[in-house]
């Protein structure tokens, strides 16, 4: 295979890191509007300004797309990359916004287990983008993912059958389904993002 020229501007990679970040921060703000002692309207704020951050860092990424040249990898899988990691902080900001809007009163704690999930996932996605850069120590990150999108997966189908056990109010279960089908895009679009590394990966193999 041929030598292939990379640009020395780095800008690309610490972007998608910044995106990835903004991801950390918003699944702790998840973990704290579960929390039974948590002032959910200022945590729904919070959040509201932390997804407004990750768009702007999104629009910056997508800005330097669109003028450059010469990217360090395909345009079009930067472009999948950015857009996969901002759709992961909407899913999260949604189900902030979910128990806000709701009035959630009692959460079933294994919601408190895929938000759990969903910070392992957000702390991996962080530590590996920078990595993108030598295309370095990227498959036990993406393999790890897969496996926390499956552990997501499995708890997601205790959680419904618990909402349908009887224990609670049909106007909770409806309020909760939504809460945990927002949690599980979330999970499920780490997923994505750690497929989309592992295509950019083997592309540039």
């Amino acid at each position: 295979m041929g030598l292939r020229f990379r640009p020395v501007d780095t800008s690309f990679f610490d972007l998608l890191t910044r995106s990835a970040r903004h991801l950390v921060d918003g699944a702790e703000l998840l973990a704290e509007m579960l929390s039974d002692t948590a002032d959910r309207a200022d945590v729904a704020q919070r959040m509201r300004q932390a997804e407004h951050t990750a768009d702007e860092t999104t629009h910056e990424l997508i800005r330097k797309v669109n003028s450059t040249f010469v990217t360090p990898f395909d345009r079009e899988d930067i472009y999948a990359l950015g857009s996969g990691l901002d759709d992961v902080m909407d899913s999260m900001d949604e189900a902030v916004d979910l128990i806000l809007l709701y009035e959630v009163k009692t959460l079933p704690a294994d919601l408190s287990t895929q938000v759990e999930v969903l910070q392992r996932c957000a702390e991996l996605t962080a530590a590996a983008m920078p990595n993108l850069r030598g295309m370095q120590s990227l498959e036990e990150y993406w393999i790890e993912v897969n496996r926390l999108e499956n552990a997501g997966d499995k708890n997601h189908r205790r959680i419904i059958a618990h909402l349908f056990s009887g224990e609670f109010k049909t106007i909770e279960v409806l309020k909760l389904k939504d809460v945990a089908e927002s949690l599980e895009e979330a999970i499920d679009g780490f997923e994505k993002v750690a497929n989309i590394v592992e295509q950019i990966a083997v592309k540039e193999s």
